[in-house]
Formats: C-alpha cells, sequence, structure tokens
C-alpha cells in the first residue's frame, strides 16, 4: 500500500521536527515535504502534489487561508488540515471558507492528528472536539439579522491581503513588488485600495488590523521575513 503523502506548512522548526516525528511513526504516512511560509508551501504543493497539507494559520509572507485557497487551486486533489493555536469562531470559519477539510487544534492529542489524515483521505471532514462543538452550536443558532458591515469586515481580494500581510510584516512597496511579482505601480494601487476598504490610511493601523484579524502573529508585525 503506498503511503500517504504529507506536507508540513508551519514556520516554527521545533514544530515540524516534531510532527516529522509523530507521523514517521506511521507505516502508511510519508513526508514528502516542510515549508516555513505560506508562499513555500503554496509552491512545495504544486511541484510535489501532497496528498494532505498540514497548515499552521499564522504564516510568514502568506498567510493559512490564502495559502490554503492557493494550493486548493493548484492541487484540486489536495486536502488541507489546519493545525492552529486558534480555536475562536473567525478563525475556524475562515478555515472553512479557505476549503480546509480538518481543523485541529495545536494542543489537540497526537492520535487526533493521525486519525484526521486517515479521515480527510477519505475525504471525510474532521474537527478537535471543541471546534466540533463550536460548529454544532453554530448550526443551532438562529440566523443573524442584516447588520450593517463595519469597514473591518469588508471582504478584500485575495490579492489586497497579501499585501496587507506584507504591508504589516514590513516589506516596503519595492519589496512587495519583488516578492509578488508586481510592478511598483500596482503594490501601490493595492496598497491605496486596502487603505480605501479598510478605512485605515497609515501603515500602523494595517498592522493592527493584521494582528487583531490573526493574518500576523504579534512577533511578526513590522519585521521583514528573511530573504
Amino acid at each position: 500500500m503506498t503511503p500517504i503523502s504529507v506536507l508540513l506548512a508551519d514556520d516554527h522548526h521545533i514544530v515540524r521536527q516534531g510532527l516529522r516525528a509523530l507521523l514517521m511513526a506511521e507505516g502508511d504516512l510519508n513526508i514528502v515535504g516542510e515549508a516555513q511560509t505560506g508562499r513555500e508551501a503554496v509552491q512545495m504543493a504544486a511541484k510535489l502534489y501532497p496528498e494532505i497539507v498540514i497548515m499552521d494559520l499564522a504564516m510568514p509572507r502568506l498567510n493559512g487561508w490564502e495559502a490554503t485557497r492557493q494550493i486548493l487551486k493548484a492541487v484540486p486533489t489536495a486536502k488541507v488540515i489546519v493545525l492552529s493555536s486558534y480555536g475562536d469562531d473567525e478563525h475556524v470559519q475562515m478555515a472553512i471558507a479557505s476549503g480546509a477539510a480538518a481543523y485541529l487544534l495545536k494542543q489537540t492529542a497526537a492520535a487526533d492528528l493521525v486519525k484526521a489524515i486517515r479521515e480527510v483521505k477519505k475525504g471525510n471532514a474532521f474537527f478537535s472536539p471543541a471546534i466540533a462543538t463550536q460548529l454544532r452550536e453554530q448550526t443551532c443558532k438562529p440566523p443573524e439579522t442584516g447588520e450593517p458591515q463595519t469597514p473591518a469586515d469588508v471582504p478584500l481580494t485575495s490579492r489586497e491581503l497579501e499585501v496587507l500581510q506584507l504591508i504589516a510584516e514590513g516589506f516596503a512597496n519595492k519589496q512587495i513588488a519583488g516578492e509578488l511579482g508586481l510592478s511598483v505601480k500596482t503594490v501601490e494601487k493595492h496598497r491605496q485600495q486596502v487603505m480605501n476598504k479598510l478605512n485605515i490610511h497609515d501603515t500602523a493601523g494595517l498592522v493592527r488590523h493584521a494582528v487583531a484579524k490573526g493574518i500576523i502573529e504579534m512577533k511578526l508585525a513590522g519585521v521583514p521575513a528573511a530573504a
């Protein structure tokens, strides 16, 4: 029987080491690659075609939600399992909307992760017990009345989210252009569109928004990622 191919995507080396050791102890699982940024995860997935991608959400250069969307677009046969320290409704719902097949908390039991891989490989969804409870509670809630959308809730395009994340991580327009393969003028246009949509008109405000929304972690705010 061919082992299930797994790509690990987490910016913490020690986490990837632990996951590798855990999963390689299973005879039916094979780690085919490790990515430390969201953009690297997308590139590796397109090259390696893993069956399963284990994805952290707070990834540098490209957050886990957007990386998930791009991976599933490039490799429709892949299944993404989110493994995150965030357990709130917003993070979970955004992950599901991005196409994640499973959502596990990092404090989950090791056996749950192994089971999740096997279940999503079969085409099933899988959630940590606490997340599953939240989702059941959500389905039992009465439909919300049409509340006005606040500026912070205005949806950004995938490209605008990429630009926002890189701004918050401290990249200048020229660096963002190089990272995304765009012209500086195009980056400036996206930057202005982000500010207009969010009604935030300074870099510090964009950083605070990105941190508050979990797009980046506090430790990444304003600090350019390594080249």
